[in-house]
């Protein structure tokens, strides 16, 4: 009886001092499946499981969350063109949709300002950015209350930490528009309303630094990283390139546009996704020719990138993500069955593979959410 209460004792004491972990879910989107798969990841090994997948009810690509993480909200680029709205469950992850609204426009890139007002969608296809005011339910609202036209395959758009300036990535004009939001949702030019990348590069996907001081912005074609130093207008300048990494080695040419139905067997620089590590040291961009992702060192004075290495991943992959600790990159491949887990080393940056998980057909986009643990 008494070792019974000695060890019921320990175990509660255990209880109390073990430290409360975080919940990280992984959500990608499947666009030939129309599902989102959910994950849980594995805080302190990496592991991701499968939890299930989500109908969305048409070809799913890009997501976006909330600011306040209660909502992910996916652009369905399948006729009718929706954006709709689901509750993430703090404690399942599961989804339930609480709305969906007309789609201007096809979006293959849709983000949410910091502030929790607006959702914005950069349309490739239809050559303009759209913003849509979010309800306090945190829904969607229709129509859009902003709009502006971009010029040929707008790629991407962001919003800076302030919630006052949107940068575009502008694929077809290799231009990174600069462009000022208003409070009413409205996008008017700032400075002259674009920087300049490299000729033919493609700008596509950008990030901006976790100090607001710098955007980096991964350009399809060439596969150049441009990096921009923000100035406190928000106009930016440019101030170095970093060129591809895995063109040589994977004896890669130079990247074309490819509108539907592209079909060309020489393999080319197709560059996708770039994110950033919460801390800012490190930054990370896809190639899909070559299914490889990239990472680098970022110098914490000049923002300027030396390449760490370059590694193996899923098969063309399309998105990744990192966790909100900085020790976990995700990664989706459109050709893959997997997702895959990475650990990324605290002091050098490399990649080291720990963990995957099936994946349903033409996986792209991926979003993570990490809660605390309840005390």
């Amino acid at each position: 009886m008494i070792n019974t209460i000695r060890t019921a004792t320990l175990l509660a004491a255990m209880a109390v001092s073990a430290p409360l972990l975080a919940q990280t879910y992984v959500y990608v989107s499947e666009a030939d499946d129309g599902t989102i798969a959910r994950y849980a990841l594995n805080e302190q090994t990496g592991a991701l499981q499968l939890l299930g997948h989500t109908a969305a009810g048409g070809k799913v690509m890009p997501l976006a969350l909330s600011a306040d993480q209660s909502h992910l909200y996916g652009a369905i680029r399948s006729k009718p063109l929706q954006l709709v709205s689901w509750r993430i469950d703090r404690q399942t992850g599961d989804l339930a949709q609480s709305g969906a609204v007309t789609a201007a426009a096809s979006y293959p890139y849709i983000s949410t300002d910091k502030q929790g007002r607006f959702l914005l969608g950069a349309s490739y296809d239809g050559d303009v950015v759209h913003v849509y005011r979010l309800a306090s339910d945190g829904n969607v609202i229709a129509p859009p209350v902003g709009s502006y036209k971009t010029g040929h395959a707008a790629h991407s758009v962001i919003v800076d930490a302030s919630g006052k300036s949107a940068y575009v990535g502008n694929l077809g004009t290799d231009r990174v528009l600069q462009l000022t939001l208003s409070e009413q949702g409205e996008l008017s030019a700032l400075g002259n309303g674009y920087v300049k990348t490299a000729a033919e590069n493609g700008p596509r996907h950008s990030v901006l630094s976790p100090d607001n001081r710098y955007l980096y912005n991964i350009g399809e074609m060439g596969g150049i990283i441009t990096q921009f130093r923000r100035e406190a207008s928000g106009e930016l300048t440019k101030v170095a390139e970093t060129e591809n990494a895995v063109a040589t080695e994977y004896h890669l040419q130079h990247g074309r546009e490819r509108p539907a139905g592209y079909s060309d067997p020489t393999p080319r620089i197709w560059s996708a996704d770039i994110k950033i590590t919460p801390d800012g040291r490190f930054l990370y961009v896809t190639e899909r020719t070559s299914s490889t992702i990239s990472g680098y060192r970022v110098n914490s004075q000049d923002g300027k990138l030396t390449l760490v290495g370059s590694w193996p991943v899923e098969k063309q992959p399309r998105g990744i993500a990192i966790s909100a600790d900085g020790r976990w990159l995700i990664a989706s491949g459109e050709k893959s069955a997997v997702t895959g887990s990475y650990a990324i080393d605290r002091h050098s940056g490399a990649l080291k593979r720990v963990s995957e998980a099936p994946a349903g057909r033409d996986a792209n986009w991926v979003t993570l959410v990490t809660f605390a643990a309840d005390k």
